[in-house]
Parts: C-alpha cells; structure tokens; sequence
C-alpha cells in the first residue's frame, strides 16, 4: 500500500507541527512524499525532518483541502492538520480497518464528545447541538435533521460507521476524495472562521454512498495548535459562524435532500426549535447583542440560500450504502 501525507497549514504550529513530522517519519508504513499545502503569504515554517514539498495555495479550511492534489500519485491519501500526532502503527491499522470493514473512509476520533460532564451532556441535549447515544455496537456519529449531531457514549475498542467525523486526520483513496467535490463548498469560506467544514465534508462522502468509519481509542491526538485564550470579538464571530452555518448546512444537506414532505415537515420543528432555543437562551441572560448577532447570522444565511450563487451549487441526493 502506497499514499501520500498532506498537510494543510498556516505554518504557525511550531513544536506541534514538529510532533506530526516526526510521528509520520517513524510510520511502520512510511508516506511516499509528504506534501505541505500552506497559504499564501505565510512563510515557511522552520520545523522539518527534510522531506516535506510545499505547494502555496488559496487561504482557507476548505480552499487548503478541496484541491485536486495533481501532485499526488499514490493510490491513498492521508489527510492532516498541522497539529496530530500519530503512532507509530497508525498508518499501518487505519490501512488495515479500510481493507477488514471494506469501507471507503476512516478517521479517528480525536475529540472525545463521550467525556462531557454530565451538566455539559445536558446542555448539549437541551441545545440541541449534540447528544449522546448508548453503545449499540454499530454507530459512532450520526448528523441530526436540526443540523447537529449525536455521538456513541461508550464506545469500545475498534471502528464503528459514522456519517460524519473529526477533520484533523482521515484516510481515503485519492478517487474517492475527489468524488465528493468538495470544492462545491467554498462558501464556507466566505466566514472568518469556517466552522463545520469538517461536517460538510463527512456527511456529503456519506451522502453520496461512501462506507465511513470512526475509529475510537485509537492513541491517535490533536493537539490542537488553535488554543488559546478567545477574545470577545473572536467569540462573538465563532458565534455569528456557527449560525449562519447551521442554517445553510441544515438547507442544503438536510431539507433539499429529503424528498417526503411529511419528513421535511419534521426538520422544520427540529431546526425550529434548535435555533429558537439558541435565542431564548440569549434573551435569559440579558444578552441583547449576543440575540441580534444569532439573529443577522440567520438572516445572512436566508439571503445566501436565495442567491444565484447557492441555486447553482449541486443538489446532495443521498445514495447510501
């Protein structure tokens, strides 16, 4: 088996970046080139185990990874960001997992929903952002008609189906990346912070019949080069993305791609009652801004979806396996 590591960057991770290049040079089953796709504008980074290509590209969380990756010529790609590290065996058993589940996709989960507090559980239920499941040995992840989703509370040892997935680091044939057209999403760009990307990549592979997989306890980590401390303004345009993506994935992957009127109805009370508890909680806190923020994120989404560049996006019709 033969694929090539991709890697795309600010080339601001500093020692984290470092740990990632050496998890994949101490691989069992090494990459046949390690291929860098950093913004434009940003320099190279000094970390390195001298095998990493660079290639500048457009900035952004989609634009870095809906390439055509011309460069790569292996069968296999092995998707990152800058901030993971990797085993030594991870490679060879994400490999191995494809091949015994004959499936299309895998990734692993490296943002333990199942360890929330009990207090965060039920908020998350309440808010209708996430929910936990009880193990039914089948399923990890599972995208909601309100545009949220539910994830394996307990999840054992191994790989479980999944609809959608965490972004850091997945594994796929080049082909099967390329079905998707991923590219079709750049409009999640158009926000400062492209909040979701991972979930619009992940449910159109399941949409369009691509057998997924979580695998979990896998000792695969992100180690997350984006923390730190958020500033209110920062807050307040994660919330305002976080909004106007909802709206829009819940649109285009949910409601445009159900053809029952009586289950179209059901989505409707589900995203209803999502985003109308998101402005009730602002309202009980006194939070006025915070409201009309919620609020113009939604209304932005309604005049996206009623642009001439939304109605020429594709249709997602589900073709699952």
């Amino acid at each position: 088996m033969n694929y090539t590591a991709v890697i795309r960057t600010l080339g601001k991770a500093g020692e984290k970046y470092q740990t990632l290049l050496e998890s994949l040079d101490r691989q069992t089953i090494q990459p046949s080139k390690i291929l860098v796709y950093i913004a434009e504008g940003y320099a190279i980074p000094k970390e390195t185990i001298g095998k990493e290509q660079y290639i500048y590209v457009r900035k952004g969380m989609v634009a870095q990874r809906a390439l055509p990756y011309q460069e790569v010529d292996t069968e296999y790609i092995l998707f990152l960001d800058d901030d993971v590290y990797l085993p030594e065996t991870a490679v060879a058993q994400l490999y191995q997992y494809l091949i015994d589940n004959k499936a299309d996709v895998i990734s692993p989960d490296v943002f333990p929903n199942a360890e929330r507090s009990i207090w965060g559980k039920w908020m998350m239920r309440l808010s209708g952002r996430m929910i936990d499941r009880k193990d039914d040995g089948k399923w990890g992840y599972k995208v909601m008609r309100n545009s949220g989703y539910s994830y394996n509370g307990n999840p054992k040892h191994g790989v479980y189906l999944s609809q959608t997935n965490a972004g850091p680091c997945f594994f796929c044939k080049k082909e099967d990346f390329l079905k998707i057209h991923f590219e079709e999403e750049l409009w999640m760009d158009q926000m400062k912070y492209a909040l979701g990307d991972d979930q619009v990549m992940f449910y159109k592979m399941y949409c369009m019949g691509l057998k997924q997989l979580t695998w979990f306890h896998s000792g695969i980590k992100h180690l997350d080069a984006g923390t730190a401390m958020v500033s209110e303004e920062k807050e307040k345009m994660l919330i305002y993305s976080d909004f106007r993506f909802k709206t829009i994935f819940w649109h285009r992957f949910i409601y445009l791609s159900d053809e029952e009127w009586l289950s179209r109805s059901w989505s409707m009370l589900c995203i209803g009652y999502t985003l109308g508890f998101a402005l009730f909680v602002s309202l009980v806190k006194g939070r006025l801004d915070i409201f009309k923020l919620k609020l113009k994120a939604m209304k932005d989404a309604v005049s996206f979806i009623k642009s001439e560049e939304y109605h020429i996006l594709s249709l997602i019709k589900k073709n699952v396996r």
